[in-house]
């Protein structure tokens, strides 16, 4: 993605802060910008163009806000089906954060101007943990604004734990003040912005868990249409992976099933790495009622210290008939990939169903 920070996206910028500034010395600009461009990271271009923009911008941050706020009208917006044309975008956003905190008022009309642009969902992190009254009173009017950037803003500019973002240690403790506008915003009419609330209370759900249960089933007390049912079970989608025993009912699952594992097998209890590990069981209900279950099998990982850490993968979600038995088949591989790196020693396996640790079993990774 780096790549797109580049000679284009400098030319980019070079060209909307001309439009308006009559002064502005594009030839020498693109010349700092792209001074050593080449060798920096991704993050790290952001910065140096953010300084550089500080060098042909005017000191005086009132007089900038002006420039930056034409930038809208005059933004190039190249190629509709380039996904990456927007990050140009970035460094001019990420400029007010850097240079306008001592300006709440024109920044985050700045931010709420330019997000359609790149999200301004980093640069607003900032101002939240420096304003927060401020910042809330400006988002309990955003959350109707009719630009649906606007709306995803104070979602996604409020996550705890935004990828790439400033964490937000005080919604890390205590994201209460997060929700009222979650729950307003899980019925807006944009996938966009749904989305948004979905991986906002999916970051919830990492360190509070009761509070993200919580908070759908209160949703769950009124009669819910398909897209806010589809916020909850994507907000929930940790939980499940967690095991997380609560999150189950919520969803639809049997409450405590009433299931058995038998005949769990191994195919070998010691794999090569590079191998894969086939198991199979049979499942059986004791239940007089069909029950609504998720299988799932976790493994134990050893981890270079020598602990393990345990990862849940799906295997199947069905509906098991009164006394009906089942009989399931996995295979997992333990091909090197680049997100894991396997380690000899002692593994454990488990089968869940909701959540509920139902037939364990070990093997040796050699």
């Amino acid at each position: 993605m780096k790549n797109n920070l580049s000679e284009q996206a400098v030319n980019r910028i070079a060209y909307v802060l001309s439009k308006s500034m009559s002064d502005f010395d594009q030839h020498t600009f693109k010349t700092h910008a792209l001074l050593g461009l080449d060798n920096l990271e991704l993050k790290q271009r952001v910065t140096h163009l953010i300084h550089v923009m500080h060098i042909f911008l005017p000191d005086d941050f009132d007089t900038t806000a002006e420039i930056l706020l034409s930038v809208k009208s005059n933004w190039d917006y190249g190629d509709p089906d380039d996904s990456y044309n927007s990050f140009a975008a970035w460094p001019i956003i990420d400029y007010v954060s850097t240079y306008g905190l001592a300006h709440k008022e024109t920044s985050l009309n700045l931010l709420k101007n330019l997000t359609c642009l790149f999200s301004s969902e980093f640069a607003i992190r900032p101002f939240i943990v420096k304003y927060p009254e401020y910042c809330f009173e400006q988002f309990r009017i955003w959350i109707n604004d009719e630009d649906e950037h606007v709306r995803r803003l104070v979602s996604e500019g409020t996550r705890p734990r935004l990828p790439w973002g400033l964490q937000l240690k005080s919604f890390i403790v205590d994201p209460t003040p997060n929700l009222n506008l979650l729950t307003h915003l899980k019925s807006d009419p944009s996938l966009y912005v749904r989305r948004s609330v979905a991986n906002h209370l999916n970051d919830i759900a990492k360190d509070n868990p009761d509070v993200v249960i919580k908070v759908c089933k209160q949703w769950q007390k009124h009669k819910l249409n398909k897209q806010e049912k589809w916020v909850i079970q994507h907000a929930t989608r940790s939980l499940v992976k967690m095991g997380n025993e609560d999150v189950f009912p919520l969803l639809g699952y049997t409450d405590n099933p009433q299931v058995k594992i038998k005949d769990f097998k191994l195919n070998n209890h010691k794999i090569n790495r590079g191998e894969d590990l086939n198991f199979d069981f049979n499942l059986t209900s004791h239940s007089d009622r069909n029950q609504k279950i998720v299988v799932d099998f976790a493994i134990h990982f050893v981890k270079k210290n020598g602990k393990t850490n345990a990862k849940v993968f799906k295997l199947k979600s069905f509906t098991i008939e009164a006394k009906a038995d089942v009989d399931l088949f996995k295979k997992h591989s333990f091909k090197e990939i680049s997100t894991r790196k396997y380690y000899i020693g002692t593994h454990k396996i488990e089968i869940l169903v909701n959540g509920q640790t139902k037939a364990t079993k070990h093997f040796d990774l050699i």
